[in-house]
């Protein structure tokens, strides 16, 4: 089931922030720090499983078993991409439900013809608005518990301009949708602009080197947005230290360098070892009297 702690925050107006994750130590990082909410980001979760890019070539089957895991390690409610639904008005039938049993609390569903492609990369073609309205409806039709947000995206900032992108917004808000979601808006004036005409809680997308303006928390509340997702801070911050540790590595020939690493020590502790070793601790008479009858039998 849905963290209802979500759709409280919304529902009384406290603005949130989501990190994004893209794989499970990124997440157990997130559960260190501690966040009210996590994204499962479609494009880094689809980089970091696959290797590819985010293009469509993710199956519902695929996003559905890494969102499945993110779920049950996150501490924090999880807002999941959910790409276009993965097909049509069926396949967001079948999507929402899946995504509903895996406990997602938050479900986004964009508005991009299939195969679709990231939201900060050109060649992006949009859905008719009345099909996407179709499939908001669906989405909200769908779900058993009204927890689970429902997020309507449009990517027609960068295929039709900024008043089709806010006239859709519109539609999918009126359509149900719990938050509106409009894509690559590409100035601080445009992100007020769409927030002062759209009269439904607001997400923006703080993703580094894209189209949108990089802001704070404190800045996107004032301007009107209800909540944030950093979708790529992650995964550029550590393919970035990964990057520089095997630079040091290659041209010096040993470990360490400039770069930060984290306590391996701690690593074990926060992966689980810690639980592992109480364990072995609390039956190491039956442990070891298995192992000596092991021994004895070769």
């Amino acid at each position: 089931m849905a963290d209802a702690a979500l759709r409280k925050k919304l529902d009384s107006g406290q603005f949130f922030v989501a990190p994004g994750v893209y794989d499970m130590m990124s997440v157990l990082m997130t559960n260190r720090v501690g966040f009210d909410c996590v994204y499962a980001s479609g494009y880094w979760m689809t980089a970091s499983y696959l290797g590819l890019p985010d293009v469509g070539l993710a199956t519902y089957t695929d996003m559905l078993n890494r969102v499945s895991r993110v779920v049950e390690l996150s501490t924090a409610p999880v807002i999941a991409d959910a790409d276009t639904g993965f097909g049509g008005l069926l396949n967001i039938q079948h999507t929402v439900r899946g995504y509903e049993r895996a406990g997602v609390s938050g479900i986004q569903i964009e508005d991009q013809e299939f195969p679709k492609k990231c939201g900060h990369t050109p060649n992006k073609r949009v859905i008719a608005t009345e099909e996407m309205v179709a499939k908001v409806e669906v989405a909200v039709e769908s779900r058993s518990d009204e927890n689970m947000l429902v997020i309507g995206r449009t990517d027609s900032r960068g295929a039709n301009g900024l008043k089709d992108a806010i006239n859709r917004a519109q539609a999918y808000a009126e359509a149900g949708a719990d938050i509106v979601f409009v894509e690559s808006l590409e100035s601080n004036e445009e992100m007020r602009t769409a927030c002062q005409e759209i009269d439904t809680p607001m997400i923006a997308n703080m993703a580094d080197g894209g189209q949108t303006p990089m802001l704070s928390a404190a800045e996107l509340e004032d301007i009107g947005f209800s909540c944030a997702i950093f979708p790529a801070l992650a995964s550029l911050a550590a393919n970035a230290a990964v990057e520089q540790a095997l630079r040091h590595l290659k041209t010096s020939g040993s470990s360490g360098g400039d770069t930060a690493m984290f306590d391996f020590q701690e690593f074990c502790k926060m992966i689980g070892f810690q639980e592992i070793w109480d364990f072995e601790e609390k039956w190491s008479d039956v442990l070891n009297k298995q192992n000596d009858g092991d021994e004895t039998t070769k």
